[in-house]
């Protein structure tokens, strides 16, 4: 399993407003089965297998575009560990509640 963050700028859209392309975006986000979404103020949190995650990042990327944008830029940061389990809900517990523990 990984934990991704995504973030999208719509570029050369006809308002300052983004809100209506990261709307689409999150529905993506939100209907696929393989993967888990958290939205933030600046980003959106995806949890899954990174197979799962990076096809979603694509469909992510495109949406924009669908909507009228003429650029879109896209930035993922990828966290993936192969010596245990882990999923975002345990990686926020880790930091907050495992004092002296192994952490994340």
């Amino acid at each position: 399993m990984a934990v991704a963050e995504i973030k999208i700028w719509p570029v050369g859209t006809s308002d300052a407003s983004i809100a209506p392309y990261i709307r689409e975006c999150f529905r993506l986000a939100e209907e696929s089965q393989e993967v888990e979404a958290v939205l933030t103020p600046t980003s959106t949190v995806l949890d899954g297998p990174l197979s799962a995650i990076l096809a979603l990042a694509d469909q992510m990327h495109h949406a924009p575009f669908g909507l009228g944008a003429d650029r879109v830029l896209t930035s993922i940061t990828i966290d993936e560990r192969l010596d245990k389990e882990t999923d975002m809900e345990e990686m926020v517990d880790s930091v907050l509640n495992d004092e002296d523990g192994p952490g994340i």
